[in-house]
């Protein structure tokens, strides 16, 4: 990968060696009139067919139609237009349907969200609660575990392999949803690492957390917390673990946003990447949720 593709890719690299003949991936997506998908190599492909909004016929009419991309940058998941259907392929795979339950007619009402490897979805209504989970493996549809929709959704390991959901236990599930482990705790977490029993919760202000502490979640015991380093006027935004059990924070910056490797003992932070956002009226990168601060077009809080 050249310098040159990173910056017109919009994406800065720290101290990351080159690799050859690296496949692209998605760096980025960004919306005006169309959604299109910035490369890491510097391409930039058209997804005509996906909704940017819902037509103004509908009952949801000009709401934004949630785009995804998989953590890994390799899948991409939208509306369709020609049906409102919601879909996921891959930059050169064929259009996949999630799940007919999942369709254009309750954006605003229920997000999707997708696992890091693109391989499961969970969406999460307005009611509060979840409503149908989605095992792209096997192609299984599922309703939520235990006969109710009450749960509120904590993550995805890494691996893809557990989901942490909370009701009146902290529950571990695996993709079948059996439960694999429970907690009684008051603590919320973020993320779960692929141990299955680290998790991390942000501590302070809601929107402006710059603490954290770690949960062991066979325990139940609650490490200390610790202040991160963060740059002046940034916080943490999203929180997760990597392959490796590392914490990873982003954070929206001025003018982008910026990813840390965390140290759990001392809150150092070590910028990995940093992201500039480009001009456009929306824009999603690969892990995002539906509608992150820094999908905002001006920098606020």
């Amino acid at each position: 990968m050249t310098l040159g593709a990173l910056l017109l890719a919009g994406v800065t690299l720290i101290a990351q060696p080159a690799a050859a003949a690296t496949p692209a991936t998605i760096a980025y997506a960004q919306a005006t009139q169309t959604w299109q998908l910035v490369l890491t190599d510097g391409d930039v492909v058209e997804v005509p067919q996906a909704l940017v909004k819902t037509p103004k016929d509908w009952a949801n009419g000009g709401e934004e139609a949630p785009f995804l991309i998989s953590g890994d940058g390799r899948h991409l998941f939208y509306y369709r237009k020609s049906d409102g259907l919601f879909v996921t392929r891959t930059l050169n795979g064929k259009e996949r349907v999630v799940s007919r339950k999942i369709t254009g007619v309750g954006i605003d009402e229920e997000w999707p969200l997708v696992s890091d490897d693109g391989s499961y979805v969970v969406t999460t209504t307005s009611g509060p609660g979840l409503g149908t989970f989605v095992d792209l493996r096997n192609g299984k549809v599922m309703p939520p575990p235990g006969k109710t929709d009450t749960w509120g959704f904590h993550g995805f390991t890494p691996d893809s392999k557990r989901l942490l959901l909370s009701g009146d236990r902290l529950t571990v599930f695996d993709r079948g949803l059996r439960a694999r482990m429970r907690l009684k705790t008051r603590l919320s977490p973020w993320a779960l690492a692929n141990d299955y029993v680290t998790a991390a919760e942000p501590v302070g202000k809601s929107d402006k957390y710059r603490k954290l502490r770690l949960l062991n979640l066979r325990t139940g015991r609650v490490g200390g917390t610790v202040t991160l380093q963060l740059p002046r006027g940034q916080y943490i935004d999203d929180l997760d673990f990597d392959q490796a059990g590392r914490l990873i924070v982003r954070s929206q910056t001025k003018t982008g946003v910026a990813t840390y490797r965390v140290s759990k003992a001392t809150g150092k932070v070590t910028l990995l990447r940093s992201v500039a956002r480009p001009d456009a009226d929306a824009w999603v990168l690969p892990g995002d949720e539906s509608f992150e601060w820094w999908t905002l077009r001006k920098t606020q809080r």
